[in-house]
């Protein structure tokens, strides 16, 4: 028997959370094949099988593990068998229904069956219901882990047609769910930011026709070009690095009874996942071009909706950017992402009637909030290092090399 245990993940990180068994006690495993997905308060990775053999599962989902415990062992010794069907992950008390299912009905199983298609996850149980009973697999809500649809919410979306399975009209249903070891860890998080820091917002707002001018003339010869797409982030990114040369200490933070300053603008994008807000980061962004910088938010944003990114990629950061506009806040105070000292955070972009050279005109306008810590960044810098980034983003020219060309030309 080889034994599989918890490995270490980190430094910092003393237990996770076994949350999904994707192999099945008795099944049979190649070596390196995925057997389970673990969680730390960072992040979620996979567990593999050290060598080929019939696992024996040992954790129980949901229970909590510190590094070095047994997770499963392996028996190599066990031949592989030849033809035989592998064990999942479900229940074992699924397993009959699956067998039971087209004997319990031979007048359906010979109708046409509804696939399930690729982009729906579902139990095998789940999947032969589905086709056996021509359920729409769009009118189920999934309850399984990543939205993974069970033999519970089938049969529940059979008895309760047009409804959400397991609510009643006007009901008064609960249910208790163990909080996630990442969503600990944000809520730790939070209030030690509120707690160790002295916060304050700012607000001013930006002009974004500019910008929409140049992605509406320019996207398709930069998707052509480059093979991404040219979105907001960019422009953003670039402006929040060249104002963080020159405000250094909003680029800075406290350790300790002194303030560590950095030449380098490792940006922070907070990110929506399916577990959680996660944070990863943008090395050396002031060094990036518009689109190695696009490449880079597509990459991590990816990986975060798919839980694979690596705690490598979440440390560090020297300044966090978030977007509560995808979601259309119009207006919000984002919390600092300690030990950092400030948050930019961009909003919903709403046409807005403005004065412009004496005249009302309707502007596509964009809130910002930088949200900071007085402590080590004063009045003056924050509201100055906001006004370069309403500046440098209503005037993208500016973004080739932080200045208007004119004054380059005279060195004003």
């Amino acid at each position: 028997m080889i034994d599989i245990k918890v490995p270490t993940v980190g430094e910092s990180i003393n237990e996770v959370t076994l949350v999904k068994w994707l192999k099945g006690d008795g099944a049979y495993v190649e070596r390196d094949e995925v057997i389970a997905e673990l969680e730390s308060e960072k992040a979620t990775f996979e567990l593999n099988a050290e060598q080929a053999g019939v696992l024996k599962t040992v954790g129980k989902e949901g229970d909590t593990l510190n590094i070095g415990d047994l997770v499963a062992q392996i028996d190599e010794t066990a031949p592989k068998p030849e033809g035989a069907a592998q064990p999942e992950a479900a229940p074992a008390a699924e397993a009959p229904a699956k067998e039971a299912a087209p004997a319990a009905q031979p007048a359906a199983a010979q109708a046409p069956a509804t696939s399930v298609p690729n982009d729906i996850k579902a139990t095998p149980v789940a999947s032969a219901i589905i086709a056996d009973k021509k359920v729409d697999p769009k009118s189920i809500q999934p309850s399984g882990f990543n939205g993974k649809i069970l033999k519970d919410d089938v049969l529940g979306a059979l008895a309760n047609p047009g409804r959400k399975p397991g609510v009643e009209a006007f009901g008064r249903g609960e249910r208790r769910e163990k909080m996630s070891n990442l969503r600990k860890t944000v809520s730790r998080r939070l209030v030690e930011a509120k707690n160790t820091t002295a916060m304050l917002t700012t607000f001013n707002e930006v002009d974004m026709g500019a910008i929409m001018a140049i992605r509406s003339a320019n996207k398709d010869k930069f998707k052509e070009a480059h093979g991404v797409n040219l979105g907001f982030m960019s422009f953003f990114t670039k402006a929040v690095c060249f104002a963080l040369q020159e405000w250094p200490a909003v680029n800075a933070y406290i350790d300790g009874d002194s303030i560590i300053y950095h030449d380098y603008c490792d940006v922070s994008i907070a990110v929506s996942a399916p577990k959680g807000l996660v944070v990863p980061v943008i090395r050396n962004a002031e060094s990036l071009s518009m689109f190695e910088i696009e490449k880079k938010v597509v990459e991590l944003a990816t990986k975060a909706r798919d839980n694979k990114l690596s705690m490598e990629e979440m440390q560090g950061g020297t300044f966090t950017i978030t977007n509560g506009g995808v979601f259309g806040s119009l207006m919000s105070t984002p919390i600092i992402n300690i030990p950092q000292s400030a948050i930019l955070g961009m909003h919903k972009i709403q046409d807005r009637a403005m004065v412009v050279d004496g005249k009302v005109e309707v502007r596509p306008m964009m809130y910002l909030a930088l949200s900071y810590d007085h402590r080590i960044i004063d009045g003056r810098e924050s509201v100055g290092f906001l006004v370069r980034v309403k500046e440098l983003l209503e005037k993208p020219e500016l973004l080739l090399f932080g200045k208007d060309p004119v004054k380059a030309l005279l060195q004003l």
